[in-house]
């Protein structure tokens, strides 16, 4: 059993790819604890397929900035789009630093792969499993560094704060159901997205919007919590759980959309709210609750090099993408509001961060463009950390203790119905912003 101990420089809440990155950039000589509810490759980021976006040449910089801003129909915050394509090249030369994998050319060069929304290949990949290739090499780095301590199926239940800055949290282990109160320098909240709380979605189930939940809790700003992307392309299943997802990639290198009369009927390639939007048109129209999506566009041996993933569970499910279609249905994806967020990952609360799939920083805009949010959850992650070195003062001890001391503790005796509670309130503050945009676009 590992101990905690009571106080830390720096919390990270989550161990996706924005966690590990953020940690593996804190100064070395600082400890630092990182926490997930579950196994750490329990994350977003262990799932992501296509890949991670990179500015091939500096050349491409303005297309790839339109295409952003295009595809999150231009209420991207602009400053945070150049800073992330202005970083990609960094962060990608971090990676391959880690031993990432990535697929090369003939001649030893990057290569790249399309996605919807993108006017050119700009996406690096490794076969159709590119964030569990990241994920582990930066979990490999992380468990390396003596001053990281990652401690798995350990759940946070709120922040401790005196209401002005955050001086740690409170936790419940879910193995011996001891609970923490962790006092730290920073905390930096990278919990992932809010996949747990959709019937239908490609996330896993733990994923709820908890530190969401407990922003909202202590007035700590959020920022677009009705702005969800739904991907165009999940296998259908009546089984319950999570959705396989049938990566974006795979439009991008050939594949096509199809009717109940196996007719093409949009362009596959448009951005994923779009395309969702004639999927959903289409399932209407033909009475379904599919499309067909067919993969043999694409020369055999792409299919088997690049996504050997999907096409072993697509077999496993009972389908052969070499000689016939698979049905595909739209599924919650990605989260592209959340607890706001500067350039440096920094809150509007004092020494609380937040970044990955958890923050609003503006980049996406209203809508994600592929391959862009393991990009900007690895550059921002860096930024917070860079941020926190530079900045760095240690946190007043007795307004710490007295934050500490002025919790309900009853509060966290039942952590189940607290998470529920948690779950009502994402859900409750999502609807409550539907209405009000709906209000707006009276």
């Amino acid at each position: 059993m590992i101990k905690l101990e009571k106080k830390y420089d720096v919390i990270v809440v989550g161990a996706g790819v924005a966690g590990l990155n953020c940690a593996l950039n804190i100064s070395p000589e600082k400890s630092v604890l990182v926490i997930c509810k579950d196994t750490p490759d329990k994350s977003d980021s262990y799932l992501a397929q296509g890949g991670i976006c990179r500015l091939p040449e500096d050349a491409d910089y303005q297309s790839y900035f339109d295409d952003t801003m295009r595809a999150g129909h231009y209420e991207n915050n602009p400053a945070a789009v150049d800073a992330m394509i202005r970083g990609s090249q960094e962060v990608i030369d971090d990676l391959i630093g880690y031993g990432v994998d990535f697929a090369r050319n003939a001649d030893g060069s990057l290569a790249y792969t399309k996605e919807g929304g993108h006017s050119r290949p700009r996406i690096c990949f490794h076969e159709d499993t590119t964030g569990r290739e990241i994920t582990t090499h930066l979990m490999a780095a992380a468990r390396l560094r003596r001053n990281i301590l990652i401690v798995p199926y350990v759940t946070m239940l709120d922040i401790i704060t005196d209401g002005k800055s955050c001086f740690g949290i409170v936790a419940k282990d879910g193995k011996n159901g001891k609970l923490y109160r962790l006092l730290s320098d920073y905390t930096v909240l990278a919990s992932g997205g809010i996949g747990g709380v959709f019937e239908n979605s490609t996330n896993f189930r733990v994923l709820t919007g908890d530190a969401l939940a407990i922003c909202l809790d202590h007035g700590v700003a959020v920022d677009h919590i009705n702005y969800i992307q739904i991907h165009p392309t999940t296998l259908y299943s009546k089984k319950k759980g999570r959705r396989f997802l049938i990566s974006e990639s795979v439009r991008g290198e050939g594949a096509v959309l199809l009717d109940k009369n196996f007719k093409r009927f949009t362009d596959e390639l448009r951005p994923r709210d779009i395309v969702t939007a004639a999927i959903r048109a289409q399932m209407q129209k033909d009475g379904t609750d599919f499309v067909w999506l067919d993969m043999r566009p694409i020369p055999v041996r792409e299919v088997i090099s690049h996504f050997p993933g999907i096409v072993q569970h697509c077999l496993n499910e009972g389908y052969d993408v070499f000689r016939e279609c698979i049905p595909v249905v739209p599924a919650q994806h990605y989260f592209m509001g959340g607890i706001r967020s500067d350039v440096k990952g920094a809150t509007t609360m004092p020494r609380l961060y937040a970044v990955g799939e958890t923050c609003c920083n503006g980049v996406h805009g209203k809508n994600r463009l592929a391959s862009n949010s393991l990009l900007e959850s690895l550059l921002f992650a860096k930024r917070a950390a860079q941020d926190i070195n530079n900045g760095y003062s240690p946190a007043d001890m007795a307004s710490a203790t007295a934050a500490e001391g002025a919790l309900d503790l009853s509060k966290y005796a039942n952590p189940s119905r607290l998470l529920k509670q948690y779950k009502a309130k994402v859900l409750q503050a999502i609807k409550a912003a539907e209405e009000e945009a709906a209000k707006e676009n009276l």
